[in-house]
């Protein structure tokens, strides 16, 4: 029985180096890396081994027979993009027979050379990645510098609180906080605690991956209004980022939401909404937010989409673990021709194809949400938001479709329309795109500056996809180290600890991470969560140092 990569696949590829038949496509070698909404494994040539099951860091490889409900789609997932790409290459004399490259050793410095001291900024994915990356492939020391005392970025206060096994990619970060060859200093920011030359001046390089905070707007009227907000927030909220006002969220005269957007963040904040709460406390959602979910009365969420169900920009598992939601109907706005015409006939790739079991109506939104039954999540495609409606409250949303355009009523607005890096003070910023301008990693104009991730390449691509970024950057820093291209750092590691130290007064450490650790999961188990999440940086800070107050 083949094996079968399912919904949480973060495409990092672990598990194409350890498959025994070469089995796992796209690998990175191949020019599709990065551009699939997740691997595959072909069941043709699959031996059922289990090596790859063993390896995945989000549990998101299963034998075929013990898929049940929705998971059993992602066995024609896996085969049709086979039967779509043709078949892997096949190697005359190989003994697994299939084809092989050469093996690289890109990044790697001479037996004898000097040990060099990294620091990186950021410690979500990306820079856990590079970090990774340097500990594994080299005998570089790493500091790891975050501005919040406490590590993880996006696994932690990105990814959704209902897909626990996507954040176990934190764990395999996780053993690289105690490496002897690793510094944590958490709670620093670079640019206000110590500045960009100050970092430089204490390593020989420095790896920037501090991601996209910032957020996209609409630039439609109304988008001020009171119950307008971004899903940047509104996801930190849900998440207890120490940045988010635990009470800045009111879902309490929201019986609609309407999401502007159609990607993942989109369906994440859609499905948070309309979960069933009792479920959500078997997570690590915030206490108010949880709390705010119990008491609100969300009973719909609309999907605004400009384009049709063929062009949704969120990923086909995404989508359809969207479309088994217990207790949530999925439903399409039948309000435009074409989108009847998408779903009728649909390609096998096509995302149109995995809604073609909702049901379809013509949405009256001059009526409220229904107050009984099963909440519901609509789907509206080809709807531009052409204004936010209110006079100091959001009332509704104005879209396009029918005549001078089509009012939803809705208590609160979620822009959905992606992420935006902003500027890191003193380094380069590119306004038009958000990124910091580089070669392969290397920032213009900045010896021994690099960066990773989002604040590289854009907003684009899962935690996976920072691997592969993080393994350019890492070449160009290592390239350079050999070239002698690496300015020379002027002051000791042990200086760079007492300056942070002195100039920041929240500094935690590995063993304080621990404690905030071990904090969490004792608030938890006595709430009957699995955890129960520090959300304020005085908090954080008291736990890591052992004197957080017992009570809740």
């Amino acid at each position: 029985m083949t094996y079968v990569i399912t919904q949480t696949c973060c495409s990092d590829a672990t598990c194409v180096a350890v498959c025994p038949v070469n089995c796992i496509h796209p690998t990175p070698e191949e020019r599709a890396f990065g551009s699939t909404e997740m691997l595959h494994i072909d069941p043709k040539s699959c031996i059922d081994c289990g090596a790859c099951a063993d390896a995945c860091p989000v549990d998101a490889i299963s034998p075929a027979d013990r898929l049940t409900g929705a998971q059993e789609r992602y066995a024609e997932v896996n085969a049709a993009y086979y039967a779509d790409t043709g078949p892997v290459r096949v190697a005359d004399g190989s003994p697994t027979f299939h084809h092989w490259d050469a093996p690289a050793f890109e990044r790697t410095l001479p037996a004898d050379f000097r040990r060099l001291r990294v620091a990186v900024v950021g410690t979500g994915p990306a820079g856990m990645y590079a970090a990774e990356d340097l500990l594994l492939h080299t005998d570089a020391e790493v500091t790891l510098i975050d501005r919040l005392p406490m590590a993880g970025g996006l696994v932690r206060y990105g990814v959704a609180p209902d897909h626990p096994a996507t954040k176990k990619i934190g764990d395999t970060f996780a053993r690289f906080h105690t490496h002897p060859r690793v510094r944590m200093l958490l709670g620093a920011e670079v640019g206000e605690d110590v500045t960009v030359e100050e970092v430089a001046a204490h390593h020989d390089a420095v790896l920037y991956a501090v991601g996209a905070s910032g957020d996209r707007r609409l630039g439609v009227a109304g988008e001020e209004l009171a119950g307008s907000i971004s899903a940047t927030a509104f996801v930190a909220w849900y998440n207890g980022h120490p940045d988010a006002v635990p009470d800045g969220i009111d879902l309490s005269a929201a019986g609609r939401v309407a999401v502007v957007g159609t990607g993942n963040v989109a369906l994440d904040v859609a499905r948070i909404l309309v979960s069933d709460p009792d479920e959500l406390a078997g997570t690590d959602i915030a206490d108010h937010a949880l709390a705010a979910l119990r008491a609100g009365g969300v009973r719909e969420v609309v999907l605004l989409g400009r384009r049709g169900p063929e062009h949704a920009a969120c990923t086909r598992p995404e989508l359809l673990a969207l479309s088994h939601l217990p207790g949530v109907d999925l439903v399409v706005d039948d309000h435009d021709p074409r989108i009847g015409e998408a779903l009728a006939a649909p390609g096998p790739l096509d995302k149109a194809a995995l809604l073609r079991d909702a049901v379809r109506e013509r949405v009256d939104w001059s009526r409220p949400p229904a107050a009984e039954g099963n909440r519901r999540i609509v789907f509206r495609f080809h709807s531009a938001p052409e204004e936010v409606c209110g006079e100091d409250a959001v009332r509704g949303v104005r879209v396009t479709g029918g005549d001078g355009g089509t009012e939803i009523g809705a208590g609160m607005v979620l822009r959905a329309i992606g992420y935006r890096g902003v500027p890191v003070p003193g380094l380069p910023f590119d306004t038009a795109t958000g990124t910091v301008p580089h070669e392969a990693g290397r920032v213009t104009g900045r010896p021994g500056t690099y960066v990773v991730g989002w604040i590289k390449r854009g907003p684009s691509g899962g935690i996976g996809a920072n691997r592969a970024c993080a393994a350019e950057t890492v070449g160009t820093l290592l390239a350079d180290a050999v070239a002698g291209a690496l300015p020379a750092p002027e002051h000791s590691a042990k200086a760079f600890q007492r300056l942070v130290r002195r100039r920041s007064g929240h500094i935690v450490d590995a063993r304080g991470l621990a404690a905030i650790e071990r904090a969490e999961l004792a608030r938890g188990s006595r709430g009957g969560r699995p955890r129960s999440k520090l959300v304020t940086v005085p908090e954080l800070v008291a736990a890591s140092k052992g004197r957080l107050s017992s009570g809740r």
